[in-house]
């Protein structure tokens, strides 16, 4: 099967809504490359650049694509091969109003700073990262209330989470006939919680396959990620406190139906085996995930 390319020039969004209009129609099975462009559209292209306030549009996402087959109650399954940044730099911003330390007197808001591409790392300063790519916001149209690519929720959106990366699988409930997938906001480097607002910010090539699973094993509520290691529930809440329970409700239904025991047993075992991650602490909600590793649950689905 030939990979087909679809790009934000193709047209691209910045809200998931309940009635979306594809710009691309795929089958279940495809191969496809998602170039996407910078979270800020090139706002930033030097440390002179600075944003004021949060745009009212942010994070475009290329799309979406309509998957054929997929209906309500089905499950997407988005497996990213690679993620490649496509331009020379990227960007770490601070802006008022945003951010982890938002209003703290040390830190200096609005303020750009350029990480040049450079082979396998950027530069800040004189300080090397290594690239390792991140999908921040990757989602399908929601139930029944509209979302900007600004905010997460159970469709997905904004996640910022570091799993969401080439090597890795992540499925999404499918609440829309054609599921309506679109991705973008990518970032060259992110860590956990993405404390100032941004990752280094950046264009990139995202190859993808997706798959169709009708009729599954396990109803999915929020999106699920698949790793080497762990299959990780994926939950965003008002509070950290909320989506934390939301994640660990969602692994213990998991763990529940893999080995045959009630709720509360699942509820104890995911106390010994299972890890919460925080994603990101700066978005309109906040993102963590529930990581249980592979040894204890099999493909769900």
């Amino acid at each position: 099967m030939s990979r087909q390319t679809i790009s934000h020039e193709d047209g691209a969004i910045y809200e998931f809504t309940p009635d979306l209009e594809p710009i691309a129609t795929v089958d279940s099975g495809a191969e496809l490359t998602i170039e996407t462009r910078d979270s800020l559209d090139g706002a930033v292209q030097s440390e002179d650049d600075i944003i004021e306030s949060v745009p009212e549009e942010v994070n475009a996402a290329t799309g979406p694509i309509a998957v054929e087959a997929a209906e309500p109650g089905d499950v997407l399954r988005v497996e990213i091969e690679a993620v490649r940044v496509t331009e020379d730099r990227g960007r770490v911003i601070t802006i008022d109003g945003f951010g982890l330390l938002d209003g703290y007197d040390e830190i200096e808001a609005p303020r750009s700073r350029i990480t040049p591409v450079e082979d396998d790392s950027i530069a800040f300063d004189d300080l090397e990262v290594p690239i390792d790519p991140v999908v921040g916001t990757i989602g399908v149209a929601p139930a029944d209330e509209s979302y900007t690519t600004l905010v997460p929720h159970d469709h997905g959106g904004n996640l910022d989470t570091t799993d969401v990366t080439g090597g890795n699988t992540i499925y999404f409930p499918v609440f829309q006939e054609g599921a309506m997938l679109a991705m973008g906001d990518s970032k060259a480097a992110m860590a956990d919680g993405e404390m100032c607002g941004t990752g280094a910010e950046i264009a990139t090539a995202i190859d993808v396959t997706v798959e169709v699973i009708d009729d599954p094993n396990v109803a999915l509520e929020r999106p699920l990620l698949e790793t080497d290691d762990a299959w990780k529930t994926v939950a965003s809440a008002d509070t950290l406190e909320q989506a934390c329970k939301l994640a660990n409700l969602d692994a213990i239904e998991l763990l529940a139906a893999e080995h045959g025991i009630d709720e509360t047993d699942a509820y104890a075992f995911s106390s010994l085996v299972a890890d919460l991650e925080i994603s990101q602490v700066v978005d309109p909600l906040v993102t963590v995930r529930n990581a249980v590793p592979r040894e204890y649950l099999a493909d769900p689905f």
